[in-house]
């Protein structure tokens, strides 16, 4: 498994840090009419199931959220630095754990049924995929914010 091609490196579309790269903090935290989300939120939002899936795939036992809100957890305004930071720790982690042994299932197994089998491998393919569909959600919002491309460059369609 590549986890960095997956996780850090995609080549589909813009690597996740890069669509973050140089977003300012009050264009983080700036709520855009008829979205639910700020970028920062959004951004804790894949913050908070990183760490929750690479704890199930270290061994830890906590259950996943019982509703949809527990996983969308708020960052204090300002905080923007450190949000996107946590983001990027939780890329490292997840791509040394894919590194690893990815055939060994989650142990212990996860709570909800359709995850239930989950390998390290899945799990892995989850958060990229999850990341990827948020993401898409972030470059939209900085689309919309005159924010569009980061510094370092991207598709602009």
């Amino acid at each position: 498994m590549h986890a960095r091609d997956l996780l850090v490196d995609n080549h589909a579309h813009i690597p996740a840090l890069s669509a973050l790269d140089g977003l300012s903090r009050d264009d983080a935290d700036r709520r855009i009419a008829a979205a639910p989300h700020s970028i920062a939120e959004i951004v804790s939002h894949l913050t908070f199931w990183q760490e929750w899936f690479c704890g199930r795939c270290d061994g830890s036992a906590d259950p996943p959220p019982s509703s949809a809100e527990l996983g969308w957890p708020a960052p204090s305004p300002g905080t923007w630095d450190a949000v996107r930071a946590r983001f990027a720790a939780g890329l490292e982690r997840a791509t040394a754990i894919g590194n690893g042994d990815t055939a060994r299932p989650i142990s212990p197994s996860i709570e909800h049924p359709p995850l239930a089998g989950y390998t390290v491998r899945d799990a892995i393919e989850h958060m990229a995929a999850h990341n990827s569909h948020h993401l898409g959600q972030v470059v939209l919002l900085r689309q919309m914010l005159g924010a569009w491309p980061p510094p370092s460059g991207s598709y602009t369609w």
